[in-house]
């Protein structure tokens, strides 16, 4: 039952329209609310992100009303709380605020303010002849579910998805490398019964669009009025010599495939790691493996992450990683797998092509995700030729009314600044979960038009990365702000004049605040950046332009 709390050293309302501030409840050990005015009124809400428990104080709040945390990009609206934007799925809790004889009260459950957050209302009785099929059971999949049912659809919902597992949060396995499915879980299975979706371990086979079934492995067969794919990416192997042989060679994009990487490791450590690919994922591996293991890292590129961040930020990570003892082998070419000499079975060391020999005792791929959109392939479906399926800007696929492709498997016009339209294909976490939302907008009220997000990503590479942007049609100038020697920087890519993509370490909250700027259209020139002007300086506009 809500009862009244004051708030702590608070006598007056008096924040200025656009302030936020965290204040303390008293008679609550611990316990905070964020106080925001919008428009002249005054909110009282959950202080910390429902995604990573970040401090929303340190985010940026709109015009209109966004609040956006400073971490990864999760953003509320400040008047009901709900989610906005993801990586977050639980909205923000929301308290009655008012003066009363010389001080601040509000009213709210401790327990709802201990926990900072509230649950989404997505309690429902199934009914009607709608039916939602989704493939897959990744973060589009999550958001495109949980956001139908707080859009209010009732009807039937069927998730399918061939991972022994309900969702998860999947950036954890690289990062962390958890293999413990308790601790990753979005949602426990009743909470999914409570929503009335169906969920189905089972592998797709096929889809007949003009019947409009979904055909699985096990042979059974589920009927849809509207159907999103959503069946994410298959890590690539790598084909030459040992490497499809040898056991103790891992890909990574499941729990069991962290369990058995970490099998591999062992208790008592100490092993030789071999990481083949310098991109987000080998990285991540490495920075999480680098404890009490010998780490080696093997790029083609002069520098990890060159192609997308440029040499000169990839000599940053490399330095960061660096120092935990991870080893580059930069500039090179893997030739082969060769086995262990104690047991052939398994792969002993890894060789490049100038002769140099890395002992393995397993060896961990990150060479790139393809499409998993194998079941679509005989469908009449027309595939990219990466694999992908072409959608418009509401996710939908073309020539198929009612279909929508979202995640790693979606091709689809890109808007950011920079895009212009260009198809382009992301495998960030947050685009998928976006792309859920706004398929489930389409689906549960049909003449809203799609709202607009930018792409953003995080890593962690011995500190912290925040990305935003896109870059479909490349970048060829680059703007460093801040102390990179130290690993603290914002770096600004430029296509011409135009900022397309923001990358930053330890320069909170400027990805958040540049991301709220490009859709608004009003981020600074790469000229002006490079003369010292800080996005953190510029208003935000309310009117969102892409």
């Amino acid at each position: 039952m809500a009862q009244e709390f004051k708030i702590k050293g608070l006598s007056s309302l008096d924040l200025k329209n656009g302030e936020k501030r965290e204040v303390e409840v008293e008679g609550i050990e611990g316990g905070k609310v964020l106080l925001a005015r919008v428009g002249g009124t005054t909110h009282a809400m959950s202080s910390n992100c429902t995604h990573y428990g970040a401090p929303l104080k340190l985010g940026v709040l709109t015009p209109e009303g966004r609040l956006t945390c400073a971490w990864h990009g999760a953003c509320f609206n400040v008047g009901t709380g709900d989610v906005e934007d993801a990586p977050a799925l639980d909205p923000l809790a929301k308290f009655e605020v008012y003066e009363k004889s010389g001080a601040v009260y509000i009213k709210g459950e401790e327990a709802t303010i201990k926990a900072s957050r509230r649950n989404p209302n997505v309690k429902c009785a199934a009914q009607g002849q709608e039916k939602v099929v989704v493939v897959g059971g990744g973060s589009g999949a999550i958001g495109a579910i949980q956001a139908l049912r707080e859009q209010g659809f009732k009807g039937d919902i069927t998730m399918i998805s061939k991972e022994p597992n309900l969702p998860i949060d999947r950036t954890k396995l690289s990062k962390a490398l958890i293999a413990d499915k308790s601790k990753v879980e979005w949602r426990s299975q009743e909470w999914f019964d409570s929503a009335s979706v169906a969920t189905i371990s089972d592998e797709v086979k096929s889809v007949d669009f003009k019947s409009k079934t979904v055909s699985t492995q096990s042979g059974k067969s589920y009927p849809y009025t509207k159907l999103v794919l959503a069946s994410g990416g298959t890590p690539k192997a790598l084909p030459l010599p040992g490497f499809k042989d040898l056991s103790n060679v891992f890909l990574l994009r499941t729990i069991p495939d962290v369990q058995a990487i970490l099998g591999a490791v062992g208790e008592k450590k100490g092993k030789n790691v071999v990481i083949i690919g310098s991109s987000f994922i080998g990285m991540e591996v490495a920075n999480a493996l680098s404890s009490d293991n010998t780490v080696s890292v093997v790029g083609m590129e002069s520098t990890p992450l060159e192609k997308v961040m440029g040499s000169e930020v990839g000599k940053i990570f490399q330095k960061l990683v660096s120092k935990s003892g991870v080893k580059f082998y930069m500039g090179a070419s893997v030739d082969s797998a060769k086995p262990s000499e104690d047991d052939k079975s398994k792969v002993g060391s890894v060789a490049l092509k100038d002769g140099t020999s890395l002992p393995a005792d397993l060896v961990v791929l990150g060479v790139g995700v393809k499409p998993a959109t194998e079941y679509l392939e005989e469908t009449g479906i027309q595939l990219e030729k990466d694999g992908s399926v072409k959608t418009n800007e509401s996710f939908e696929v073309e020539g198929q009314p009612g279909v929508y492709a979202i995640g790693d498997i979606a091709t689809y016009p890109y808007h950011g600044p920079g895009g212009n339209g260009s198809l382009t294909r992301i495998e960030h976490w947050n685009v998928a979960q976006n792309a859920g939302r706004s398929v489930a907008a389409s689906i549960a009220k049909p003449n809203v038009a799609p709202k607009p997000f930018i792409p953003i990503f995080w890593s962690a590479m011995g500190s912290q990365l925040r990305y935003c942007g896109n870059t479909p049609n490349g970048w060829d100038d680059l703007v460093l702000q801040g102390q990179p020697d130290e690993a603290k920087f914002a770096a600004f890519y430029g296509k011409g004049e135009t900022v397309v993509a923001v990358a930053s370490m330890q320069m909170d909250p400027v990805m958040s605040q540049s991301a709220e700027l490009m859709r608004r259209d009003k981020m600074p020139s790469l000229s002006e950046l490079r003369k010292g002007k800080s996005v953190l300086d510029v208003g935000l506009p309310s009117e969102v332009k892409i």
